[in-house]
């Protein structure tokens, strides 16, 4: 190409590096994935606004599984197996789980719902709608509970929630969602790994796969790292560093009232990677569950009467 005389040359305009993307495939009322939540909320917080995370719901329990022929005893084994799974994540289970979540539909439909009402408010609804299984013990596993669970999320515009949530866009997503888990990536249909949780893809009644609840996919254009299963935060630490060096920043510990504040909730294992200061905070309420307390902030338990609480905890 020639230049005008006199033209200035107008350098080439740096190319952007790619945006980096999670995809965490989850599932509302899976115990794994409510142990993982203080390490994908310190990951979060250590790549803030730096990444575009995207959950996508794998329906755990579906409308083809079989019922259970006593459903009592299957009661039993479940609040057995998640008393085990709470034992190695730390994180709270119910004194009392009244049944095994008769479906995931509900609570996914939800959470979609809600993606649309921002960023702040999907996350409280997500919250809630673990909490009700693994605090309350009782699984918003039907809409009527599922949009129960979520009253009085700050922000919240609960009737645009309820006709979203049984609109047909929102269901041809979920559905999006459940098919793209029933597509795992290769490394992950069998992994090796010390994990209690290792996180190779589970076999589905077709024959096919899906993720293993919970799992991150990474990804920077045609470039991915997945990670399954229950991990250690340097384990997604690494895959972030491997696709984007130097994106991913120390978060600072927030002080115990900014914590609850920005979070509504706290477990004690999310308190202890994200605060730093004296615990509780003032005026924090203390809700007790089999393992260990979960802590809320004034606002929030007002919000919730069927929360049982000892009150405002004391320093």
């Amino acid at each position: 190409m020639t230049h005008a005389p006199g033209a200035r040359r107008v350098p080439p305009v740096p190319e952007s590096p790619a945006v980096l993307e999670v995809v965490e495939y989850t599932d509302p009322l899976c115990p794994w994935a409510w142990g993982s939540e203080p390490t994908f909320r310190a990951l979060r917080a250590s790549l803030a606004g730096e990444v575009r995370w995207r959950r996508a719901y794998a329906i755990l329990f579906d409308h083809d599984d079989d019922p259970a022929p006593d459903p009592a005893a299957e009661t039993a084994w479940y609040t057995r197996y998640v008393t085990g799974i709470s034992a190695h994540t730390l994180a709270p289970r119910p004194l009392r789980l009244k049944r095994v979540p008769a479906g995931s539909w509900p609570s996914s439909l939800v959470a979609k719902a809600a993606e649309s009402q921002g960023t702040d408010v999907a996350e409280r609804v997500l919250r809630r709608l673990r909490e009700s299984v693994f605090v309350l013990g009782e699984p918003a596993d039907t809409t009527a509970l599922a949009l129960s669970a979520v009253r009085g999320v700050p922000g919240l515009d609960p009737r645009r929630l309820a006709a979203d949530a049984a609109s047909a866009d929102v269901l041809e997503r979920v559905r999006a969602d459940r098919a793209e888990a029933r597509r795992p990536v290769p490394e992950v249909l069998s992994v090796q790994h010390g994990s209690p949780h290792p996180g190779a893809a589970k076999e589905t009644l077709d024959g096919g796969h899906r993720y293993a609840l919970p799992t991150l996919v990474f990804r920077v254009g045609a470039t991915y790292r997945a990670v399954p299963g229950w991990r250690p935060f340097e384990a997604y630490a690494a895959a972030v560093d491997e696709l984007r060096p130097g994106l991913r920043k120390p978060a600072e510990p927030l002080s115990p009232a900014r914590a609850l504040e920005l979070h509504g909730s706290l477990t004690e294992p999310e308190r202890r990677v994200l605060t730093e200061g004296d615990w509780p905070p003032p005026h924090a309420v203390r809700v007790d569950t089999g393992n260990g307390p979960v802590w809320l902030r004034p606002e929030e338990a007002a919000a919730r009467p069927e929360v049982t609480s000892s009150g405002p905890a004391s320093p």
